[in-house]
């Protein structure tokens, strides 16, 4: 009888250990793909508005700008090494990054400066190497906050030097960052910008000041390539029977450029 009883435990024992194995195998080949492949992100402010809304789910690829510490999924603090394989962004990318003033945070800004390039903001317009950028008159648009309300904001579109262009949002005729000193963007580093030019924390901020500074591209995450889904957070303030009118289907699998 004591055999029996063995025989079962062990064979109870083997059973579970394997289903533990592939469990573990499956969680490794998600970290590693999240790791060296794409992983999903959550917009909670406004400052890339209207191109990316608070409430969007976005997609980032991990592989064009090549690796280090940051591309790890989960926040360790480790020393610094280079990357792997690196790659300068394009400009005009829209890229996820670790904030430089706490790395455990994670930010999403456009590409406006490469290593090289000298920037500065006049009256709102971008000047890239002296040249400004062309700036076009876009109707009006909604600019949302944090609270779920939104407030108007005149929308542009607005084309780089390289021939990308992109819609941004502009709120006052003189706002606090529409005036900047030139700065020359250093080697191993991005000047980026959000497409809500007056409500954006960016390259214009230093870090100690709660901005971006000059980025980084150590701190790089990825690329966001796609918004994968996008929930409007106004409706959380409505009742649950409600919530499903959130979704903004239209946004759905919808690639960001």
């Amino acid at each position: 009888m004591s055999d029996v009883t063995t025989c079962s435990f062990a064979s109870n024992a083997k059973r579970w250990s394997g289903q533990l194995a592939q469990i573990a195998a499956i969680v490794m080949v998600v970290f590693l793909a999240k790791g060296a492949l794409a992983e999903p992100f959550y917009v909670p402010s406004a400052s890339m508005e209207p191109t990316l809304l608070i409430g969007d789910a976005l997609l980032a690829s991990k592989f064009p700008y090549g690796y280090s510490t940051a591309s790890l999924p989960i926040h360790v603090s480790l020393p610094e090494t280079g990357r792997v394989l690196a790659s300068t962004p394009k400009r005009g990318d829209v890229v996820v990054f670790r904030w430089p003033g706490d790395r455990s945070q994670v930010w999403v800004k456009r590409v406006i400066g490469l290593p090289g390039d000298r920037i500065q903001v006049r009256s709102g317009v971008v000047w890239i190497n002296g040249v400004a950028t062309a700036v076009k008159p876009d109707g009006l648009g909604a600019a949302e906050d944090d609270n779920g309300g939104s407030e108007p904001a005149r929308r542009y579109v607005e084309t780089l030097p390289d021939g990308v262009s992109h819609p941004i949002f502009k709120l006052y005729d003189n706002g606090r960052l529409d005036n900047t000193d030139e700065v020359s963007v250093p080697a191993g580093h991005l000047f980026v910008m959000g497409d809500n030019r007056d409500n954006s924390a960016d390259s214009r901020v230093p870090v100690r000041s709660g901005g971006v500074g000059l980025l980084p591209m150590d701190n790089l995450v990825g690329r966001v390539d796609a918004i994968v889904g996008s929930w409007d957070i106004g409706v959380s303030k409505q009742t649950v029977s409600n919530w499903l009118s959130g979704f903004r289907m239209a946004r759905f699998f919808t690639t960001v450029h």
